[in-house]
């Protein structure tokens, strides 16, 4: 069931998700050649902590960190460790916190210095991919015209969206209903209206579409160890339009 968020419930929201991006901001200044995805992680629970926050992601299912670090050709749920970031690597960095009993989350994939040209243009390629998932997601428009407006911009860049994670509702749960697919035919699924809030999150490889998880039951890397990138924004469907909660600034 797809739950409609009140105004309200949609400030609670913005006040989690404006926390989440702040703390994405944050974590872009510290990333550099020599960093540990640790010390990224680290720094992000004390960032929530000290704010009355709490991280969203630690303890769900057993996930151990607050941080979702994923470099290179993983995709997602990458665990940090004492890993060191190099010259001309990519990491997403995925973030949830919980205020006041209701969600945000986000993430972003950065550059590590100086990287390949073809590491820029998959994160370029998925960052616009997002923002034109970011745009279909309108009242009166239909589920799947997101996930249509994501597959078509990935497609035609050469690259191959992640068919076995998904965007999802989020609200007073991390994950709620609907989910989110980053591929699919137009016109389908529920009508978007007011009072949703959905987490549009493209995942997109480099290679072919096919992940696995390694043994850790958590990190997944492209199948063909090609490069991988993941950007997501949190958006609510109001009645005077769609407001990114996952931005730094009012929109």
């Amino acid at each position: 069931m797809i739950v409609l968020k009140s105004a309200r419930e949609v400030d609670r929201l913005r006040e989690a998700n404006r926390l989440v991006a702040a703390l994405l901001a944050g974590l872009e200044k510290m990333v550099a050649p020599g960093v540990t995805t640790g010390e990224l992680d680290r720094f992000a629970e004390a960032y929530l902590t000290r704010r009355g926050a709490r991280p969203a992601f630690k303890g769900y299912r057993g996930f151990p960190s607050t941080l979702c670090t994923s470099v290179n050709a993983e995709v997602v749920h990458g665990i940090p460790s004492e890993r060191v970031l190099r010259e001309g690597d990519i990491v997403s960095l995925d973030v949830g916190a919980v205020v006041g009993g209701y969600y945000g989350d986000g993430a972003v994939t950065l550059p590590i210095g100086r990287v390949s040209e073809e590491a820029t243009r998959l994160l370029e390629a998925t960052r616009s991919a997002l923002q034109r998932g970011v745009a279909a997601a309108a009242a009166g428009h239909r589920l799947s015209d997101i996930s249509h407006a994501v597959q078509a911009w990935v497609e035609a860049h050469g690259y191959s969206v992640v068919r076995v994670f998904v965007g999802h509702g989020i609200g007073r749960a991390l994950h709620e209903e609907p989910q989110i697919p980053n591929f699919g035919e137009p016109g389908r699924g529920p009508k978007l209206r007011p009072g949703m809030v959905l987490a549009i999150e493209p995942m997109v490889n480099a290679g072919g579409p096919e992940v696995v998880v390694l043994e850790d039951r958590w990190t997944a890397v492209t199948k063909d160890g090609s490069l991988s990138a993941h950007f997501e924004h949190t958006v609510a469907i109001t009645e005077h339009g769609t407001e990114i909660l996952t931005a730094v600034d009012p929109q």
